[in-house]
């Protein structure tokens, strides 16, 4: 019997946020004191508010005891999420007008010690009055300079602990890092830590993380999770781990609409996999794969295109042009087109945005175009092969067929470099090249690679015109293709 109590899940504290409460595993422990730090600007203040919000919701009682901020400058700030602070008691101890006269009253003890036993004195008696289920303390910036000494604070810090959770109270005490640099008594005597971290890139939005630094007696999602701040509060994205998610499903071949790519892909691209289309600039991969998203559309099943470069508009276009029935799919909502800015856009929201596409509208074909607008949206190159193979891991349990577009620099022969090595991570690889025939810039279609089974070895020309997209027969009376400056050569028919 003491086991199954011991095994018990305890009841969790939403936060407010969805994200967070999912890499906190539904929430935080009631009645305990938890440490939210980060620099000034990272959103402490905004996570807070959501929090009490939280409560205010649940019915309970949620007090906001600020030493920094005005109660003017708290409800301006809600006020721009679009949020009313109704139900929540605001009790401020900031310092008073008298202390910039000079008349203060001279005592034989040191400052610190009065400030910090009246300050000390008006937060229980706010308490006491109040009788809070959720309490947030903003900052203990503050509370650090009052004290003074080392010793004097932790003892503080230490006794408000032991005074909240006597009255059964959750708390969320605040430090934006300001005094006497980086304090990790703090971090030894809470009960879990939530670090918000910003860095500032050369070019682009403020890339935001956040990270659970320490948490006692439960499970949580370690790691850094990007978030962002908007209208109506933070947004968390949790970091994607594949293996929490499986969805059962029947491998089968995806076709294209198209017979002769179809045969060079051995049928199709099977259900599950991913598959890399690289080349140079212009040669037809997003119409390849655009191709790949509307059939999947005509045959009932939902798709979605994750545009980097180019615009949905002119997608648009040069689909209708080349008789891919986009629009139609688009109007019906079987095609879901997405603008992506990667200068205003964390790996970790983009993940999200395909969970929710895979999660939410059921897509079973997933383009990315291209991996190039994709490495511009991470903060280091090095973190994107290993974002990168989660997300495909993830897609592949989801029975999902993910199409990624690669742009090789350069645009002849066998020279030409790619911004990322990822070939390696796809099932299938289609690879594109211009070559020079009669006068004329013709392009090449070859699959190097197909896990998952055989494939064609014949490198065939690809062209487009108002009726769609052409292969040819393999173009096996030229040698050095891949080159750019194929050579005809004799052939046997003999023998062929």
């Amino acid at each position: 019997m003491s086991n199954q109590v011991q095994n018990k899940e305890p009841a969790r504290c939403k936060t407010g946020i969805a994200g967070l409460d999912d890499i906190l595993s539904g929430g935080l422990i009631p009645n305990r004191v938890y440490l939210v730090d980060g620099d000034p600007g990272a959103g402490k203040t905004t996570l807070s508010l959501q929090y009490l919000l939280e409560g205010v919701r649940q019915g309970e009682k949620c007090l906001y005891v600020t030493l920094s901020e005005t109660r003017e400058e708290l409800l301006a700030s809600a006020a721009s999420h679009g949020w009313s602070l109704d139900g929540i008691e605001i009790f401020e101890l900031v310092g008073n007008f008298e202390d910039l006269d000079g008349q203060a009253e001279v005592t034989m003890f040191h400052p610190s010690e009065v400030e910090l036993t009246e300050t000390t004195q008006k937060l229980l008696a706010a308490v006491g009055r109040v009788n809070p289920n959720r309490v947030v303390f903003d900052s203990l910036s503050e509370l650090r300079m009052l004290a003074q000494s080392p010793l004097r604070y932790r003892r503080q810090i230490l006794a408000l602990k032991q005074f909240f959770i006597g009255r059964k109270c959750t708390v969320l005490m605040l430090d934006d890092k300001t005094s006497q640099g980086f304090d990790m008594q703090l971090h030894s005597i809470a009960h879990g830590v939530i670090s918000l971290e910003q860095r500032f890139p050369v070019y682009g939005f403020v890339r935001r993380t956040l990270r659970i630094m320490k948490l006692r007696g439960m499970t949580f999602r370690a790691g850094y999770h990007d978030f962002a701040i908007l209208r109506g509060g933070l947004s968390v994205f949790p970091r994607l781990i594949a293996a929490e998610h499986q969805t059962p499903f029947t491998v089968q071949s995806i076709k294209s609409g198209v017979a002769s790519l179809d045969a060079m892909l051995g049928g199709g691209i099977d259900r599950g996999t991913s598959t890399l289309l690289i080349g140079p600039a212009g040669c037809g991969k997003s119409t390849i794969a655009a191709q790949y998203a509307c059939t999947a559309a005509q045959r009932g099943d939902h798709a979605a295109i994750f545009a980097f470069d180019e615009s949905i508009a002119t997608l648009k276009i040069r689909c209708e042009a080349l008789g891919i029935q986009f629009n139609s799919g688009v109007e019906k909502g079987q095609v879901r087109v997405q603008q992506i800015d990667p200068a205003e856009l964390s790996p970790g929201e983009f993940a999200s945005l395909v969970r929710e596409s895979v999660e939410k509208d059921n897509s079973k074909v997933i383009v990315i175009d291209s991996l190039n607008g994709y490495l511009n949206a991470m903060p280091e190159e090095r973190f994107l092969t290993a974002q990168l193979h989660e997300l495909l891991s993830y897609l592949g349990r989801q029975g999902v067929t993910t199409i990624m577009v690669v742009a090789q620099q350069g645009m002849m022969g066998m020279q030409m470099q790619s911004p990322v090595e990822s070939s390696y991570l796809a099932d299938s690889v289609v690879l594109f090249r211009y070559f020079e025939y009669a006068g004329k810039v013709k392009k090449a279609i070859s699959v190097l690679k197909k896990r998952s089974g055989a494939h064609e070895e014949s490198i065939r020309e690809l062209s487009f015109d108002q009726k769609g997209i052409h292969l040819s027969e393999p173009l096996i009376q030229f040698r050095g293709i891949l080159t750019g400056v194929p050579v005809e050569r004799e052939i046997d028919s003999a023998r062929d």
